[in-house]
């Protein structure tokens, strides 16, 4: 066999980093998960699980096990990547070969670029906020030349972090992590500040679960709910509302003792709208548009309850499913298991609860201190539009800087570091770590996120959630096949076990994976099993761990295979 460093799946980049470079600490690795987890994208998590009807401690307990969950299999990939200091696409092809390891590092880094794309948008979003708030001028709406340019300015400080390697990554996350957590602390006293207590703030979560309309059925009578907010005293924030019927505008009513509408008896049959008002003279303040709902036919029942904790379970495990599958890119450089294991606890769960808090206190606090917040539709849930009802510029400078930073870190970590390798692993001896993460760049501007930001989004999400399987087949083959061993040479072997007879492709890994995705989508087609849909995630890694540990544990591939 060929010495490692002359084979064409040797490079510098996906070598194993020597034990002298390998200088992330326990510190380091929490620093890390501090500053990926603090996005606006975590800001919103608690939110889509109030709106959905759950209280915020419900919400909060489902982040912070589902993030427990998650850090398991976390711990269990980074191993390898610490035990022997190389990255994932090259720890994949144990599992899935020389060249079949490149399906599944190319669906992690098409996620890692769409990712990158959208956050290098918002990041530029902030940079022009602060050159318009510090020149006196209004954030323009739709997309103009300022929003561009601030678009490339923050893409080119996201590509001087890559061009200067894994070190002033790690600097970087070291120095934006304190500065992140107490941003959280700051918001927190605001929100305590205006709003004269802790408790108080808190109460008005209870407004946040409550629909702004609802109908019920009562003796076959279609019965509508009006909910807009009220303040800490009781009294509506709302003076008046107004229903549309058809398109037609009827006349405003006062809100007080109109809180029950019988629909019928007044005649609303068609599509019908809501909105409220506070009104001083000429003046006034308008909520948005509210649709009147059909009527209310939820079950109520534990099984329902615990069927809705279920599946917001699974979606927060699907956040940072893509990070589970690549950790080891980062974790090659920790210094010991014991700093990658207590790293990735003490900074995950921890810091998706706390800023997950964060996102519903500064909510509740904006309920109190902004009079023309009428309803929960209007709430301003995510720190954008929060930023927005400030007009003191000093306040939007900051606010955007402490956005400027949080987005950097989490792009960086998150959305660069992977695909950066997987690219340098399709062609070893031509891209290394710097030009990878440049292709990633390219292919964030490419996707032009300020054109598909919200479509991206989705479709992103939806990738996600079906990579389950991936995981399922390396932590098998890892901890189940090999027994949490390797021959380090093996990976660079272009005739050796990882070539899988000649083609490269380990079958198993293929079937594995292909079946577990299809398994996860069947339900989407099938509604008599949208159940597995619903827990794709799951579905997909609970087969794919099951049957890659059936198909391969009879070959005994295992460290005495590669011995020759």
């Amino acid at each position: 066999m060929r010495p490692m460093h002359e084979s064409p799946l040797y490079s510098e980049s996906l070598a194993p980093v020597p034990q002298e470079q390998r200088t992330w600490g326990i510190w380091s690795l929490a620093a890390l998960w501090i500053s990926m987890a603090v996005c606006i994208p975590t800001y919103l998590l608690a939110s889509y699980m109030i709106r959905s009807g759950l209280n915020w401690v419900e919400a909060l307990l489902i982040i912070g096990v589902a993030n427990l969950i998650i850090t398991i299999p976390m711990v269990m990939n980074g191993h390898a990547g610490v035990k022997y200091g190389i990255p994932f696409p090259v720890m994949g092809r144990a599992a899935f070969g020389i060249n079949g390891i490149h399906v599944a590092s190319m669906f992690r880094a098409i996620v890692a670029c769409g990712w990158f794309g959208v956050q290098t948008w918002i990041g530029g979003l902030a940079v022009y906020a602060i050159v318009m708030a510090a020149t006196g001028q209004d954030f323009a709406s739709g997309i103009t030349i300022g929003k561009f340019l601030g678009f490339a300015v923050f893409w080119f400080i996201n590509i001087y972090f890559v061009w200067r390697g894994t070190e002033s990554i790690k600097y970087l996350e070291e120095f934006a992590a304190p500065i992140l957590l107490l941003m959280g602390v700051l918001l927190i006293l605001w929100g305590s500040w205006k709003a004269d207590g802790f408790a108080v703030v808190l109460q008005q979560n209870k407004q946040l679960e409550n629909p702004v309309l609802m109908v019920t059925l009562e003796s076959e009578t279609r019965i509508l709910h009006l909910n807009p907010f009220k303040h800490v005293d009781g009294s509506y924030k709302a003076d008046e509302f107004q229903i549309s019927d058809n398109g037609a505008a009827r006349d405003w009513q006062p809100v007080a003792g109109n809180e029950r509408i019988d629909l019928d008896a007044a005649g609303i049959t068609g599509p019908a709208t809501v909105q409220f008002r506070v009104a001083s003279g000429d003046s006034q303040v308008l909520s948005s548009l509210v649709p009147v709902p059909a009527p209310s036919v939820a079950s109520t029942g534990v099984g329902a309850k615990m069927w809705q904790y279920v599946l917001w379970l699974t979606a927060m495990v699907g956040f940072w499913a893509t990070m589970s599958i690549s950790i080891a890119d980062i974790t090659r450089y920790a210094k010991s298991q014991k700093a990658q294991i207590v790293g990735q606890l003490v900074g995950l769960p921890g810091t998706m609860m706390l800023y997950s808090f964060v996102g519903v206190f500064v909510t509740c606090a904006a309920i109190i201190s902004f009079d023309d917040i009428l309803i929960a539709n209007d709430a301003p849930w995510d720190p954008v539009s929060l930023i927005a009802k400030f007009d003191n510029p000093i306040v939007v400078i900051v606010a955007q800087l402490f956005m400027i930073i949080a987005t950097l870190s989490t792009n960086i970590a998150a959305n660069v570091i992977a695909p950066a390798n997987a690219f340098a692993n399709l062609f070893p001896k031509k891209i290394d770590f710097k030009t990878g993460g440049l292709l990633t760049g390219i292919i964030g501007i490419i996707i032009c996120p300020w054109w598909l930001i919200d479509e991206i989004s989705g479709i992103l999400l939806f990738i996600s959630g079906l990579l389950g399987p991936v995981l399922g087949v390396m932590i098998a083959d890892y901890h189940v096949v090999r027994k949490a061993t390797y021959r380090i040479e093996d990976f660079y072997d272009t005739d050796g076990p990882f070539t899988y007879g000649g083609n490269g492709v380990n079958n198993a890994a293929m079937v594995a994976m292909v079946g577990g995705i299809l398994l996860a989508l069947v339900g989407y087609w099938v509604p008599q099993l949208s159940w597995l849909y619903s827990l794709s995630w799951f579905t997909g890694f609970a087969f794919a761990f099951a049957s890659y540990s059936f198909m391969m544990k009879p070959h005994a591939y295992v460290h005495s295979h590669s011995k020759r």
